[in-house]
């Protein structure tokens, strides 16, 4: 049995200044609607964020821009993770990925006391014997996966607008979100609040989702 950790991260943001060039295409886009184009300077973007998105909440604009991440997560999180609307995921397959012969299954183990560790590993490492049984007795993978758990790590690539990235973090970081979930999503947060300035700051996590919901958009 092959235990990893999870992690979500950016696939092309790499610095605060490439954010900020972002929010400056937000910028732009917004002043096309009042022709206000030639008003844009290097450091205008903060202030047209605060006064337009931010204050007057106007966040269609953001909607123009989008940040794609890679995450490993277990597949309970990824059946919570996908029920976000207006976004693009690419998923790795139990149908046509064989662990038996394309690449070994991978699992997360959850936050345990240790007499429920070795609850754990002993229902995992037997779904595991079992799904290469079924292999082995001729079944195809997508099969033979029926067998699999929720601990199954599962690679899934996600790009969401900027916008729809504030509604999930106001959910994914709260309280109520699942902690196999916040083990993620409050890591990538810090990384967005680093690299994307304004947009996130405001949200706090481990807030409860209710509040969360009621701040300005």
């Amino acid at each position: 049995m092959k235990i990893v950790d999870p992690y979500a991260k950016m696939l092309q943001l790499q610095t605060r200044e490439q954010g900020i060039a972002l929010l400056q295409k937000v910028e732009w886009i917004g002043r096309v609607s009042h022709r206000s184009e030639d008003s844009q300077t290097d450091t205008s973007w903060e202030r047209f964020i605060q006064a337009i998105v931010l204050l007057h909440g106007d966040w269609s604009i953001t909607e123009h821009c989008s940040i794609t991440v890679d995450a490993v997560v277990d597949r309970g999180v990824t059946h919570e993770w996908v029920r976000h609307r207006i976004g693009a995921y690419t998923q790795e397959s139990t149908r046509f990925v064989n662990y038996e012969k394309k690449r070994p299954a991978e699992f997360i183990q959850p936050v345990l006391d240790t007499s429920n560790v070795l609850c754990w590993k002993a229902a995992v490492g037997e779904a595991e014997s079992q799904y290469r049984a079924m292999l082995a007795g001729g079944c195809s993978p997508q099969i033979a996966r029926s067998v699999l758990p929720n601990a199954l790590a599962s690679r899934l690539i996600v790009t969401y607008n900027l916008r729809n990235w504030r509604h999930f973090f106001l959910m994914r970081t709260s309280i109520e979100a699942h902690p196999q979930m916040k083990q993620v999503t409050i890591p990538l947060l810090k990384e967005f609040q680093e690299k994307i300035p304004l947009l996130y700051d405001d949200i706090v996590p481990e807030s409860r989702q209710i509040d969360n919901m009621r701040l300005p958009r």
